[in-house]
Parts: C-alpha cells; sequence; structure tokens
C-alpha cells in the first residue's frame, strides 16, 4: 500500500501558510541539499494531495516555472485537490475530489504505485489523520519567527491526538531542520 507523506514548511513560531512571503536573511547560506531533497521526494511519489488554499499558492508558481527536475515533475505528476468550491483547475493534471475526501483519499491510497505527496497543513492533514491515513510527516523547520501564527497556543490547527515517532533528521547549513516522523 502506498504512504501519504505530508511535507510542511514551518516557521520557528508555528507559521505554516504562504512560506514564499516568509522574510528571509540575504546573509543566511543557502544549501543546495534542499531542491535535491525536495525533489527526491516529489521522485519517490507519483501523485501529489493537497486542499483549495495550497492549490491556489502552488499553481501559478508552479506552472510558471520549467527546465529543472523538481518543476517538471511537479508540473506533470497527477495532482488531487480536496475542495467543494474548486471547479474548473487550470493546473495539468489536475483533479478535484469534492465530496467523500476520506473515502476517495483511501482509494487512491490502495492503487498500486509511488508513494502520494501532501503538501500544506491544514484541513486536508486533519481529515488524514482522523481517518488513519497519514503515514510520515515531514516538517521543515525555518530558523525565523514570521509573527502571527495559529491562535490558542496551538502550533498546528486543532485535530485528533496523533503520537508521531522520529525516523529522520537533516540540518541544513542555513539553520534549516528537516525532522521525519512516522505515525506511531
Amino acid at each position: 500500500m502506498r504512504k501519504i507523506v505530508n511535507s510542511t514548511y514551518i516557521s520557528l513560531d508555528g507559521v505554516v501558510e504562504q512560506p514564499h512571503l516568509w522574510p528571509t536573511l540575504d546573509r543566511r547560506p543557502t544549501d543546495e541539499r534542499k531542491d535535491t531533497i525536495q525533489t527526491e521526494l516529489l521522485q519517490a511519489c507519483d501523485a501529489v494531495l493537497m486542499g483549495r488554499r495550497t492549490y491556489e499558492g502552488f499553481a501559478p508558481v508552479w506552472q510558471s516555472r520549467s527546465g529543472d527536475p523538481l518543476s517538471d515533475r511537479m508540473n506533470t505528476i497527477p495532482k488531487y485537490v480536496v475542495s467543494t468550491t474548486l471547479q474548473d483547475p487550470d493546473w495539468a493534471n489536475t483533479t478535484v475530489i469534492s465530496s467523500d475526501a476520506a473515502a476517495e483519499i483511501r482509494r487512491l491510497k490502495e492503487q498500486p504505485g509511488q508513494d502520494i505527496v501532501q503538501y500544506g497543513f491544514g484541513a486536508v492533514s486533519t481529515l488524514l489523520m482522523e481517518n488513519d491515513l497519514l503515514d510520515e510527516l515531514h516538517l521543515w523547520f525555518h530558523p525565523l519567527f514570521v509573527g502571527g501564527g495559529p491562535g490558542d497556543g496551538a502550533l498546528f490547527p486543532k485535530g485528533p491526538a496523533t503520537q508521531f515517532e522520529l525516523i529522520g533528521s537533516t540540518i541544513l547549513e542555513d539553520g534549516m531542520a528537516i525532522l521525519t516522523y512516522r505515525v506511531a
């Protein structure tokens, strides 16, 4: 059975939304492994799963990129968007899951093939955890505070109690830590 792997960027103050708008420090060293790790994850998967807000952030950015392995893979891989409002997605190979999302995602997971990567962390991630569909969580901690993280003192939006076990970690030269957790 295929795994569903969530890959999410997170700031130290718990912000997970709109990472393309986060402040950056020009003096921070860059680490080429970021693109390699992202490309390896996407190459190990044959489908992308996301919610409508993630789709709306990803589609215009990725559609404007090409000529590198990550962009080319992202633009050609089948994409599944959980949404009751998205009607006519214009990003190639995109299918909208508009009803009985848990059952449809379970069906996708049971099909033969490579793993499925899920980007973003919100309602779709909560749905996956509530239905025991999420297998791994890759958190890309960015060493910065964005300001304005989720309320109620919670790092993530409220969801069911879920335990994870650490199965890997990578520390990049720019201070970013990538922690890989598996649902225990």
